[in-house]
């Protein structure tokens, strides 16, 4: 599903197709990456060794030597020279994916699985306009979970975003748009926009970020946004 979401110059590796275990990929982590996380809990640990195994792997088949992957302001990932990627783990699926600074500026990937959110957290992480539109989308078509589907559209916003600016972009900052693809009970796709409504300023010397362009997914129990963005400011 991931790779289905990417352009074939983003490679997206999952930690299944690894074949490794939780101990070897938490025995992988470079020494900087293991005193990081020293301090959390094992699931956490394993976590943050999982999907970093899933990056090296990537940046491999892209020829790029392998290194560690600190976690930077705000937790985001800081990557070794000549790539940029993005990490995502959630219900048993942990994965990144890797694209070069040459193609790629930044790159968002957030996958959920797929249930409800919890009461009251639609009212948290949405607009006016976004909640209504939820609403309308359950009515019509009752076998997605939309307002799950816009929360992942909202994290993959905000993994784009915060890498070029270095500033927080609150749930309130970012105004999304999903537009169905294809919807048939077990599966679904489609393309979003994501317009941003706060300073659209970045500190890369690149364009403005004034909007970005993604696709989203449903399928085998997951549902997934990711959003590519080139370096002349297109996805």
């Amino acid at each position: 599903m991931i790779r289905d979401l990417l352009p074939d110059d983003v490679v997206a590796v999952a930690f299944d197709e690894l074949g490794m275990t939780d101990e070897a990929a938490l025995a992988a982590m470079y020494p900087v990456e293991a005193e990081q996380i020293a301090r959390a809990v094992e699931s956490r640990r394993i976590e943050f060794a999982a999907v970093r195994a899933c990056a090296r792997e990537a940046m491999s088949r892209l020829d790029v030597p392998p290194g560690p992957i600190t976690r930077g302001g705000r937790g985001m990932p800081i990557w070794p020279a000549g790539v940029v990627g993005t990490l995502t783990h959630t219900g048993g699926l942990r994965a990144a994916a890797v694209g070069p600074v040459a193609r790629i500026r930044s790159l968002g990937l957030d996958v959920e699985p797929h249930g409800p959110l919890p009461e009251g957290v639609l009212e948290a992480i949405s607009l006016p306009e976004e909640a209504a539109w939820v609403t309308a989308a359950r009515e019509e078509e009752g076998t997605v979970h939309w307002d799950r589907l816009l929360f992942t559209a909202k994290e993959a916003t905000y993994k784009t975003w915060y890498p070029l600016t270095r500033r927080w972009l609150g749930f309130a900052d970012a105004h999304i748009t999903l537009t169905p693809t294809h919807v048939d009970g077990r599966s679904a796709s489609g393309e979003l926009r994501s317009r941003i409504l706060v300073d659209p300023r970045a500190v890369d010397g690149g364009p403005d970020l004034g909007e970005f362009h993604g696709r989203w997914a449903l399928r085998d129990g997951h549902i997934a946004s990711a959003i590519v963005l080139r370096p002349g400011g297109g996805g």
